[in-house]
């Protein structure tokens, strides 16, 4: 299974990919964890891609395409993968229609998470809290989500056309969420 899991800053995508992935024996690759490595092991990449995070804004195609391709090329994605945080942009969904086409397989689902606006906010806010996350404050993830709006949202529309996408309710408890996201998806057939 191939698969892309979308929705705004805070909708639960990044708690949904890990059992999502371990439905499918699939590995849940997160462009936004590998940036948060490379950012606290202080690497090159890190050091330019945390410019952009502070800001709210996307790091640059150039260096989250490398950073994929190289990923989805590794042995434990040959049979499958969902990507969390990819692609952000058209530019990056013509990336990525080239990447997947190079291994002979195809696209089997793009997931969308809807949540209210409002709520999303509260929920990064308390995260910040809880976890200490400098590049969540109330001005930056409302930066976020304008961004994620204007650049991302607009893909779903590119993925609806080509009968990819599958919307779930992502307000309410984890659990129940996730029965939403199984019973959505296991009629997907896989390629």
């Amino acid at each position: 299974m191939r698969l892309l899991i979308m929705g705004p800053p805070g909708a639960g995508k990044g708690t949904q990919a890990t059992a999502v992935a371990d439905h499918f024996s699939i590995p849940a690759i997160s462009t936004g964890d590998i940036f948060r490595a490379n950012v606290s092991g202080g690497t090159p990449l890190g050091v330019e891609a945390k410019k952009y995070m502070d800001a709210g804004e996307y790091v640059p195609d150039e260096v989250t395409n490398n950073m994929v391709r190289s990923r989805i090329a590794e042995p434990d994605a040959e049979s499958g993968f969902l990507l969390d945080g990819y692609p952000r942009t058209l530019a990056q969904v013509t990336e990525l229609d080239g990447m997947i086409e190079e291994t002979g397989h195809k696209l089997d689902a793009v997931l969308v998470l809807t949540v209210d606006q409002e709520a999303v906010v509260g929920r990064l806010l308390k995260r910040a809290e809880i976890e200490g996350r400098a590049d969540d404050t109330e001005d930056v993830i409302r930066r976020r989500l304008e961004v994620y709006a204007a650049e991302t949202e607009p893909l779903i529309s590119v993925y609806a056309e080509r009968g990819l996408v599958v919307s779930v309710d992502g307000m309410g408890e984890i659990d129940d969420v996730q029965k939403r996201i199984f019973a959505a998806l296991d009629d997907v057939p896989q390629s």
